[in-house]
């Protein structure tokens, strides 16, 4: 599953100094130099990156051959980690700028949001991986598919105000995601409708997850097309997307038989409504705090440095301003796929 998640690009900085003596000749550059301000921007920046490191972790974690149940555990924790310090810089770091985050970029408020979603969405996915290979009542795999596929949409619309040009590549992966887990809530309510004798019901369930498994597949391919930041993730290359479409077939096949040997209830023109809610499963980003200030930080310490005696340097010059050049992430090469066994 390593290239079963997509992922942005790590947040790029360049090397700054600190050594503004000499440099300051106004009020305007003053203001852009000031401690505070600077502390709490990179503050932001390295929990931003280290989140992100946590959903890439997990993202490499779940491509390894052969992933054993601790490890499969361990992707779930780094992603419910990730959530949690995305929301916590959201809440309790972002509102301290005092410049606002730029629309479109890393540390605005919808992208935040959407990647706390997305966080919990696939963690919600190693839940499902997990229930299926248990083989779990259907009821259940369709309830969390359908929450999962409801997470994705939500991260989809959160997205939606923005340019396409930032939010393109990244909305087909979520829009084909939850087209992918709705044929998964489709095609579980169909086993569970056909378990209740409702033959008819079970087929028109098959028929629409069909249809939304050719819709994910056909958004896949486009995904691959759309241009944007992060390397392409290739989800209808894996076993367990493509084990999804034979599972359609095949049950939508045996509800078909039994309606013409048991049944013969007619099928309703109308897909069933999904009013499904999972009881279990579902993942909340595991709350975090930054570490508390060292006790040698006192008040009488920081009055002790007076950056005014600092010797001053006429020779220090300005640098021209340096071009940010995004993180250069090495490909990942893909694994066998093991059809996301978590056991």
């Amino acid at each position: 599953m390593t290239h079963w998640f997509h992922r942005n690009p790590l947040k790029a900085t360049a090397p700054v100094s600190f050594n503004y003596y000499g440099m300051i000749t106004g009020p305007p550059a003053s203001k852009i130099c000031n401690a505070q301000q600077d502390a709490v921007f990179e503050l932001i920046s390295m929990g931003f990156n280290v989140a992100l490191w946590y959903t890439k972790y997990a993202s490499r974690l779940a491509g390894k051959e052969n992933i054993t149940e601790d490890e499969a555990k361990e992707v779930h924790r780094s992603l419910k980690i990730a959530a949690g310090i995305f929301k916590h810089l959201k809440e309790s770091h972002i509102p301290k700028l005092l410049t606002p985050a730029e629309k479109g970029r890393d540390l605005e408020a919808r992208l935040i949001d959407a990647y706390i979603i997305q966080c919990q969405a696939e963690a919600q996915e190693v839940t499902i991986a997990r229930a299926i290979e248990l083989k779990h009542a259907p009821g259940l795999i369709a309830a969390l598919a359908y929450e999962t596929a409801s997470f994705y949409q939500k991260a989809d619309h959160t997205l939606s105000s923005l340019e396409p040009a930032h939010s393109a590549k990244w909305r087909k992966y979520l829009h084909l995601k939850m087209c992918f887990y709705t044929a998964y809530a489709y095609c579980y309510h169909g086993q569970t409708l056909l378990a209740s004798d409702k033959c008819g019901e079970a087929i028109r369930s098959l028929q629409e997850a069909e249809k939304l498994y050719a819709e994910a597949e056909a958004l896949c391919k486009e995904y691959g097309e759309t241009k944007g930041p992060g390397p392409t993730a290739k989800p209808s290359g894996h076993l367990f997307f493509r084990k999804l479409g034979s599972l359609v077939k095949n049950t939508l096949d045996k509800c078909q038989r039994e309606n013409g040997f048991i049944y013969f209830q007619k099928i309703p023109t109308e897909a069933p409504q999904l009013e499904l809610k999972a009881n279990y499963g579902l993942v909340e980003p595991v709350p975090f705090e930054f570490p508390p200030m060292s006790a040698l930080w006192t008040p009488e310490a920081l009055a002790a440095f007076d950056l005014t005696k600092r010797p001053k340097d006429d020779s220090i010059k300005p640098k021209p301003e340096e071009e940010v050049k995004p993180v250069k992430e090495p490909d990942i090469k893909p694994q066998k796929d093991t059809g996301c066994s978590v056991s």
